[in-house]
């Protein structure tokens, strides 16, 4: 796969158009003015999944790509006894062990509907920064490596054919 080219420059620039536009400052007054959409008070129930590349170690929490180094914890521990040292298999091994074999899209908003649910809130991305859509910005994402699919697209879709209120969360730490 041919490395993904862009310029950085130009999409900081565009996040910033975002910020400066956008309806609040960077201080915690103009935050404080935030209100929830009215959709959000006439649900009862919402389904927030946290899915990504930690599902495959599935151990602990999805904070796993950071503990993992951290010597003498238990997902360090876990990591040595279960898949080896880091040195010779890192949190990038588990890119092709994401498979998403089982990832159903129609079937999960199908359970979240029986359930009640009114929406559903994936992670678009967490703290790993393993993009669970297609992106133009990074080829470390669902799309372009390990199941070689648009998840967060697939799960858009279905809650809208469905009738489920779609919304994303980044966890991304910058």
């Amino acid at each position: 796969m041919a490395k993904k080219k862009y310029d950085r420059d130009k999409w900081l620039a565009h996040i910033e158009e975002g910020i400066n536009e956008g309806p609040f400052a960077a201080d915690w007054d103009s935050l404080s003015d935030f209100r929830e959409p009215d959709w959000f008070h006439r649900q009862r129930l919402g389904i927030f999944i946290h899915y990504g590349l930690y599902s495959v170690p599935a151990f602990n929490h999805e904070w796993y790509s950071r503990c993992m180094y951290i010597k003498d914890s238990p997902e360090y521990e876990h990591h040595i006894k279960t898949f080896g040292k880091h040195t010779e298999f890192g949190y990038k091994d588990f890119i092709p062990m994401l498979t998403a074999e089982k990832f159903d899209p129609k079937e999960w908003i199908e359970l979240f509907k029986g359930a009640g649910a009114g929406y559903v809130c994936p992670v678009a991305e967490h703290h790993d920064g393993f993009q669970m859509y297609k992106s133009e910005l990074s080829e470390w994402n669902a799309f372009d490596m390990g199941p070689h699919r648009d998840i967060l697209g697939e799960l858009k879709e279905e809650a809208e054919k469905q009738g489920l209120i779609f919304c994303t969360s980044s966890h991304r730490a910058e």
